[in-house]
């Protein structure tokens, strides 16, 4: 998985993890692993089992699909004949819209008044300022390369999934936030070459990042899910209500296949229906299509 298919070190370990409780399940009282004996019925048995234990159906999905790749390599290389995770329907997901945060909001984080001479509260509007102007991840924001962010071209090299380079633009207003960033960076003994560095010099890490984004946007009146990738919902979100591309959007958020941001298309009719009810005259009126 890692070498041949190039897939981040999270997945193999959510692929092992799955399969290691396989194991521990299907090997419970001293029972012996027989893969060749496995059945659907003890596929099933195991996910009724995950699920009595607190398994959502999306990671019910992992658990099966983990099953499915370890028999496909056994019927390539291990003499296998059948696989029994194929017939086992895989868990149905909800398909909840992706959450955002109104622009107002994010407007209000980043206008509020700081300490421009403190490398810590400079640090943290930058790390907003770029998850909401850019669309990173929080992966790929804390592997943010320093000499990847040219502030000169307005532009910055990302290494997304998959270990793919994709170039994103930004705006005059980020420039100058790097710009001063690095200004206060100067007096931190950096241990790496990333952008982003802790006080002590060593790279962000998830926890901070995350409590950077919810305090911050917590503090200019944010309610709900308050998060880094909240903002990445809110980058597209805000591109396309402004009459962004789809394509393009795809491009800028590092999405292999148009189906993973054409969810988005579905919160900005979501958007423009609520706009319509507070705006529209008619939507007002009590018997209104809206109002019935």
């Amino acid at each position: 998985m890692r070498l041949e298919r190039n897939l981040s070190w999270r997945t193999v370990d959510l692929y092992r993890r799955s399969l290691d409780q396989w194991e521990a399940y299907m090997t419970a009282g001293g029972r012996p692993l027989d893969l060749q004996s496995v059945t659907e019925g003890d596929i099933r048995s195991w996910l009724m089992y995950r699920s009595g234990q607190g398994d959502c159906s999306g990671t019910l999905r992992h658990k099966l699909q983990a099953l499915r790749a370890l028999y496909r390599y056994l019927m390539r290389h291990g003499g296998m004949t059948t696989n029994p995770a194929a017939q086992v329907e895989l868990a149905k997901l909800a398909k909840p819209l992706p959450k955002f945060v109104r622009e107002k909001t994010v407007d209000a984080a980043l206008d509020a008044d700081i300490d421009k001479d403190d490398f810590t509260q400079v640090r943290d509007r930058l790390v907003v300022m770029l998850l909401y102007e850019t669309g990173i991840r929080l992966s790929e924001l804390i592997g943010l390369q320093d000499a990847a962010v040219d502030v000169v071209k307005r532009e910055l090299k990302v290494r997304g999934k998959r270990d793919k380079d994709r170039i994103v633009p930004f705006g005059d207003e980020l420039a100058m936030w790097v710009t001063d960033y690095r200004r206060l960076r100067a007096d931190v003994p950096a241990q790496c070459g990333n952008l982003l560095l802790t006080s002590k010099g060593k790279p962000l890490y998830p926890s901070l990042v995350y409590h950077v984004v919810h305090d911050s946007l917590a503090t200019a009146g944010g309610t709900g899910k308050l998060s880094p990738h909240v903002l990445r919902h809110t980058f597209a979100t805000v591109l396309l209500n402004n009459g962004a591309e789809l394509n393009n959007v795809k491009e800028l958020l590092g999405h292999e296949s148009l189906a993973a941001t054409q969810v988005y298309t579905h919160v900005t009719l979501s958007e423009l229906k609520h706009n319509y009810e507070l705006a529209h005259p008619r939507a007002l009126k009590k018997g209104g299509y809206y109002g019935n």
